[in-house]
């Protein structure tokens, strides 16, 4: 364990931009009202992204985001988040490219995290990258007609551009867009488009580049095999699904492939309001909503803050307080949870997961008696949360013979804090940590080494457990965690087994903060909680925030654009949501190249991802 260092320069893009003065003007500062980073000349691109990564260290992508300035500029643009892993505050670089010949150059060469983040931004913008290995579709099947986060790109059911809408809201005059188109219509297919035509092409495009010298549709006569794991196998968490090439049961090649469950949530976000994405967030990682909700809370704030938005105010230290006990209790209930299913995928049938499923039941109390639910909790408000914890924890009985919970709030969070907790992780430790099964299935399996973590954008207990100390609250402090006393655990060997002992120490961490935050919470006892007056804020100048939180998967960032102008404040022109579980995806086939079938199954189980959060 090692306390995160720091490397903290206090203005990133003015020292880049001091270093890469002799590119002349193909690195220009952005100078739009409340944007920042360097906009840089995509024929240079390339030749930029090495010097900040070798030059100026900032060797760890966060997040690549695709913008459609249409009407607004008329221009597409690729915006990326680089940070140096040591710590600190990011420097943004931004490629710009126009609508009708949309291509910027791929920066996979220099950072082999933004492989699936191009994908997805060919997929949902139509932006080309000459250079990236793999270029196709990776959330919309390959029949799919436009690119659907394009501003210009209509839905078969399509309304109005914002809400609220003026057809439902204020007049009254409330009927379903449903009513007034067949059912057939449901689906856009290209102009001219008959069901004689239909020619799948997605299974050839998984399976091309394989070198199999083979007619797949006419069989496989070879040693070498292409076996598909899900999207219906049950450890795949969810419908995910893994092109593996097998010689005899050793793997040699494997392609993910997700989109499954792929619900648009960023396009559903631009027509929302600002605070009616709240509740969305909850949707990501189901597991951990609570955390969705904290960074997509900093996100706006950080803009209201930019816009000086009337009524606004910074969280209180009480509002504080509950956004981290909240966030805690959420990593303890997710990393004793992720162990549950690992285990299970072991081959340990449910037995550790129902182990861990009593002590989150009373987290999950806790929560229902707070915010209202279990799982979707929306509890997080713009400058606050929804409201404070109650007094007592109670429940009617829906039974007979019902049990009621009835406690006083605080006595219960103290002996769940103080004693429960605690003693649960240790119990969970000393039954799995040292079992002969556990340790033979996990060490020395999917190995991913420090260089390789950071070069693929790996996050969260991935990312520690290759053996480099970068968690968000430590490399950039936010909400109270600066006067918080925690240590950042790491492993040794990047394997499977390093993984479930970081979450394990994590969990304990996080009782840690919990217990420092307990004393805190009884002294702001009476405090406000509340930040924004008004329900529905309006942001009237727009600019660029990026909001980044330390989730239980990894780094949840929300990239947001607001547009100037009365017609657009109330709503994000961009929402885009850079998910843990997507992009450490990215590492997968790297980690399970020379491994047997049985343990992707296991490696896959150990990146702890949620579909919800995946395709989004």
């Amino acid at each position: 364990m090692t306390d995160q260092p720091k490397e903290i320069i206090a203005n990133p893009t003015q020292e880049a931009l001091e270093s890469l003065s002799h590119f002349g003007d193909a690195v220009q500062v952005d100078d739009r009202t409340n944007y920042e980073g360097l906009v840089v000349d995509r024929d240079s691109l390339v030749d930029v992204a090495l010097a900040v990564r070798d030059e100026l260290g900032y060797d760890y992508l966060a997040s690549a985001t695709a913008v459609d300035y249409y009407d607004y500029g008329d221009y597409l643009e690729m915006v990326y988040h680089c940070y140096r892993s040591g710590g600190g505050d990011p420097l943004v670089l931004k490629a710009r490219t126009p609508r009708d010949v949309s291509t910027i150059p791929s920066v996979v060469s220099i950072w082999p995290g933004a492989d699936f983040q191009e994908r997805e931004a060919y997929d949902l913008m139509g932006i080309h990258f000459p250079g990236h290995p793999n270029l196709k579709r990776i959330l919309l099947w390959e029949g799919f007609e436009g690119h659907p986060l394009r501003k210009d790109w209509l839905e078969a059911y399509y309304e109005e551009e914002h809400k609220p809408f003026s057809s439902r809201w204020p007049g009254g005059d409330v009927w379903r867009s449903e009513e007034h188109n067949p059912f057939g219509r449901n689906v856009k297919y290209p102009e001219g488009f008959t069901l004689d035509q239909v020619h799948d092409v997605s299974e050839e495009d998984h399976y091309e580049g394989l070198n199999l010298d083979v007619d797949i549709q006419g069989g496989i006569h070879t040693d070498r095999l292409v076996v598909n794991l899900g999207p219906h196998h049950p450890s795949t968490h969810g419908v995910f699904r893994m092109v593996a090439t097998l010689n005899g049961e050793t793997v040699e090649t494997l392609e993910p492939v997700m989109g499954y469950l792929h619900r648009n949530h960023e396009q559903i976000g631009e027509r929302n309001a600002w605070a009616m994405n709240m509740p969305f967030t909850d949707r990501l990682d189901y597991i951990s909503s609570m955390g969705n909700n904290h960074g997509y809370a900093l996100a706006v704030e950080q803009l209201m803050a930019k816009n000086n938005v009337k009524g606004f105010s910074q969280p209180t230290e009480r509002a504080e307080l509950l956004r981290v006990l909240m966030v805690e209790l959420t990593r303890f209930l997710n990393h004793v949870w992720a162990v549950g299913f690992l285990l299970n995928d072991l081959g340990a049938f449910f037995t550790p997961a129902l182990y861990a499923i009593w002590e989150r039941e009373l987290i999950l109390d806790f929560f229902e008696a707070t915010a209202g639910s279990r799982m979707m909790c929306n509890y997080m408000r713009f400058g606050g949360v929804y409201k404070d914890i109650p007094e007592r924890i109670q429940a009617q009985a829906a039974y007979e013979n019902d049990i009621i919970r009835n406690f006083e709030t605080m006595s219960f969070l103290r002996e769940l804090i103080f004693e429960r907790l605690p003693r649960f992780v240790d119990e969970f430790d000393r039954l799995l940590t040292q079992n002969e099964i556990i340790i033979s299935r996990t060490q020395g399996v999917g190995i991913l080494p420090p260089e390789m973590a950071i070069a693929y954008s790996a996050a969260g207990p991935i990312l520690r457990a290759s053996g480099v100390p970068y968690d968000v609250r430590r490399a950039q402090p936010y909400s109270l965690y600066p006067e918080l006393d925690f240590d950042i655990p790491v492993g040794k060997n990047g394997d499977v087994y390093d993984r479930y002992l970081v979450r394990m120490e994590e969990a304990r961490q996080s009782v840690r903060i919990l217990q420092q935050i307990y004393p805190r919470l009884q002294e702001t006892a009476g405090m406000s909680v509340f930040g924004l007056d008004s329900y529905s804020p309006r942001i009237p100048d727009g600019g660029e925030s990026y909001g980044r939180v330390e989730n239980p998967k990894g780094e949840l960032g929300y990239y947001i654009v607001g547009r100037p102008g009365k017609e657009f404040d109330q709503n994000p022109w961009r929402y885009h949501v850079r998910s843990p579980s997507f992009i450490n995806l990215t590492a997968m086939e790297e980690m399970s190249k020379g491994h047997k079938v049985a343990d992707l199954v296991v490696i896959l189980g150990s990146i702890d991802i949620v579909l919800g959060e995946v395709d989004r």
